[in-house]
């Protein structure tokens, strides 16, 4: 099976709800806490570029997962992973995950990027993406983000525990411990650069 993985636009607004469902089916499967989302959530990331969705031979929605910002965009969380149950253990979710941690990079490379997870497969790839174990108290204190654990079936060991743990496990990447000669936002700029001089090249070739 082959997949298109894109940055998700107003054209995939139609999964909206077909996602929202997916994430709370999982959620009950699993017995494990996900924060509840709204189809309107959903397309407003989608609208504004802060998602990526993956798409099936039918071009159907396959999987699926968007971006938060926290503190002022000091830190942004890949959040809502879902891949629909016939397309699991395909190597979908760690195509996903890859691309959405680019695209967090892209829009926010200055931001901590963190998740909290009970999936021990999603904790393999945060993993290999260069995630680090840290505690609660090492994300964003943004009561915002906190409040959208409510909807979670363990909200209740969140706040026994005064926010300081849970069934989750909190995971972080922090820019500022893979910079380099060569890191990811200096190759994006890179990048950009030469395709604007190729572009001022092939305009200035031009013939009438």
């Amino acid at each position: 099976m082959k997949f298109s993985i894109e940055v998700a636009g107003p054209q995939h607004i139609v999964f909206a709800e077909a996602i929202c469902k997916e994430m709370e089916d999982s959620a009950k499967v699993r017995g494990t806490g996900i924060a509840k989302r709204s189809p309107v959530y959903i397309e407003k990331k989608m609208k504004e570029g802060k998602a990526v969705i993956a798409m099936d031979e039918q071009r159907q929605f396959a999987g699926f997962a968007y971006i938060e910002s926290w503190s002022h965009e000091k830190f942004v969380a890949n959040s809502g992973l879902i891949i629909r149950p016939e397309y699991r253990k395909s190597g979908l979710a760690r195509r996903i995950k890859r691309r959405i941690f680019d695209l967090s990079r892209k829009k926010f490379p200055e931001a901590k990027i963190f998740g909290i997870t009970t999936s021990l497969a999603v904790m393999k790839i945060n993993s290999d993406l260069g995630y680090k174990p840290v505690t609660f108290s090492e994300l964003t204190q943004d009561e915002i983000f906190w409040k959208g654990c409510e909807a979670c079936c363990n909200f209740d060991i969140l706040t026994r525990n005064k926010f300081r743990m849970c069934l989750c496990t909190a995971m972080l990447f922090d820019p500022e411990k893979h910079r380099g000669p060569f890191d990811f936002v200096k190759k994006i700029k890179i990048i950009e650069r030469f395709r604007r001089m190729f572009s001022v090249s092939l305009n200035n070739g031009k013939t009438e």
